[in-house]
C-alpha cells in the first residue's frame, strides 16, 4: 500500500478500481469523464448519486453511512475520456473542511484490497475538493493525488471541467494545492444544471444547499430524489402525487463527546392533536405509542459504532385521526451540552426499500441538554410534511420537551 502526497501518481496494477473517500462527516462524492481538454463532453459525463451511471464510471452509495465512493473501469471507458476526476463535498450546505480530513482510499475493485490511500493535507476553507483522478498516459491508466480545494463549492468544479449550472457564477475561487498539483482550469460558460446542488444563486440570495432537490423555493416533495434539509426547510412526503403512507424509519445518530468521553443521548417523538395537545410519547421508557404506530428501537448509551444510534419506526399509514403533529427530539441525559457532541443528524428512510429520503445534519450546536430536531405534520390533504428545527431547549429527558415541541407546530 502506497501514502501518496499531493501530485505524486502510480501506475494501476488492475483495470478496475474504487476511490472511496471517507471523512468524519458525510459527504457528497462525484466523478467528472473528462476529454484531452479537460471538460466533459456533456452533463450526462457527471456522475454522482442522482446520476449514478456512467460509461466505465459509477458511483456507489455507502447507503447512508460513509464512505460513498466511485468506481472505474477503465475497459469500459469509451474513447476520448482521458480522465476521470474524483470530487468531495461536505453535505451540510456551507460546511468547509476545516478540521475534516477526508481520506481517499484506491482500491482494486474486484478484491477490495488497498493500493493507496491519499489525505490532502492543510485543508480550511475548501467547500468542494478534486481528490483524486484516473488518467490515460501513455497508453496505460495511473492514478494522480490532487487535493485541489475549492471555497465556492461544486459550483466552482462543475464549471471549471466544463458541465453547466443555473447561473452564471462569479470565477472559480481555486485554493491553491501543494507545488506539484495541477493547476484548475479556467471557468466555462453557463447554461441550465445537471444537479441542483450546483445552482450558483447571486447575493443576496442564501446558497442552494449540496441535494439533489432545491429546498425552499416552493413547495418540495420527492420525486426528484433524497432531500436535504436545512434548519427551518419543509418537505412533503409525497412521490408521484400520492402520499407516502407507508412505513418510515427516523434514523438519530451521533458520535461521543469530544475529548473520548461516552455521550448519552435519547432520541424521542412527541405526539400532539390539532390542538397541539400532547397525546403521548416514545422513548426508551416507552417503546411503542398509538397502538404500535410508533415504535422505538431502544436506549442507546454511547453513539458508539457507525450508522443510526436509535431508530424510531413511524407508520404513517397507521396513525390515529387525532395525532395530527409529530415532533422528534433528542436529549442529553448524561447532562453534557450539545456543543460537546461530535455531530448529530436525523435521517427519514423508508423503511421497505431502506432508501434514504430526508436528510437534516444538525449544525450551529447551542450548549443546552435538549434539541427540537424535526417534525412530521399532517395536512388537510393527508399527506405529511417534515419540517427541520434545529431549535434547542434545556431539557435532559423527553418531558421537558413537550412544552417547546407544542410551540413548535
Amino acid at each position: 500500500m502506497t501514502a501518496m502526497t499531493p501530485g505524486s501518481n502510480l501506475p494501476l496494477p488492475t483495470g478496475r478500481v474504487t476511490v472511496e473517500v471517507a471523512a468524519p462527516v458525510r459527504l457528497d462524492v462525484s466523478g467528472l469523464l473528462l476529454t484531452a481538454d479537460g471538460k466533459v463532453r456533456s452533463d450526462d459525463d457527471f456522475i454522482f448519486y442522482n446520476q449514478p451511471q456512467g460509461p466505465g464510471v459509477t458511483h456507489r452509495s455507502g447507503g447512508g453511512t460513509p464512505p460513498d465512493a466511485i468506481v472505474v473501469d477503465t475497459a469500459a471507458v469509451p474513447p476520448g475520456i482521458e480522465k476521470i476526476v474524483v470530487t468531495a463535498s461536505p453535505d451540510a450546505a456551507g460546511q468547509t473542511f476545516q478540521g475534516i480530513e477526508p481520506t481517499a482510499t484506491l482500491r482494486n475493485a474486484d478484491d477490495g484490497s488497498v493500493i493507496a490511500t491519499f489525505t490532502p493535507p492543510q485543508l480550511g476553507a475548501e467547500t468542494a475538493l478534486v481528490v483524486m483522478e484516473i488518467y490515460l498516459r501513455g497508453g496505460a491508466w495511473k492514478a494522480r493525488a490532487v487535493g485541489q480545494g475549492y471555497a465556492n463549492g461544486l459550483a466552482g468544479i462543475a464549471t471549471d471541467f466544463g458541465v453547466t449550472v443555473e447561473e452564471q457564477p462569479a470565477a472559480p475561487v481555486a485554493i491553491p494545492p501543494q507545488p506539484t498539483a495541477p493547476a484548475a482550469a479556467p471557468p466555462m460558460p453557463s447554461a441550465p444544471p445537471a444537479d441542483p446542488r450546483l445552482a450558483a444563486p447571486a447575493p443576496p440570495t442564501p446558497a442552494v444547499p449540496p441535494a439533489p432537490t432545491p429546498v425552499g423555493s416552493g413547495k418540495v416533495n420527492l420525486d426528484k430524489g433524497r432531500v436535504s434539509l436545512r434548519k427551518n426547510e419543509t418537505v412533503s412526503l409525497v412521490k408521484a402525487g400520492r402520499p407516502l403512507l407507508t412505513q418510515v424509519k427516523m434514523g438519530l445518530g451521533w458520535e461521543p463527546a469530544y475529548g473520548g468521553r461516552d455521550i448519552d443521548l435519547d432520541a424521542s417523538v412527541i405526539a400532539y392533536g390539532p390542538e397541539r395537545n400532547h397525546l403521548d410519547s416514545c422513548y426508551f421508557g416507552k417503546l411503542s405509542i398509538l397502538n404500535g404506530a410508533i415504535k422505538h428501537s431502544g436506549d442507546n448509551l454511547t453513539g458508539e459504532g457507525a450508522g443510526d444510534d436509535e431508530v424510531i419506526v413511524v407508520d404513517l399509514g397507521r396513525i390515529p385521526a387525532e395525532a395530527t403533529g409529530l415532533v422528534f427530539t433528542v436529549n442529553s441525559f448524561s447532562g453534557q451540552k450539545f456543543t460537546e457532541v461530535a455531530k448529530a443528524y436525523c435521517r427519514l428512510i423508508d423503511a421497505a426499500s431502506g432508501e434514504e429520503l430526508v436528510r437534516f445534519d444538525l449544525t450551529g450546536a447551542e450548549p443546552q441538554t435538549g434539541v427540537l430536531m424535526a417534525k412530521l405534520v399532517r395536512q388537510f390533504s393527508g399527506e405529511w410534511e417534515m419540517t427541520a428545527l434545529g431549535t434547542f431547549a434545556k431539557s435532559r429527558t423527553v418531558r421537558g420537551m413537550v412544552k417547546p415541541g407544542a410551540e413548535a407546530l
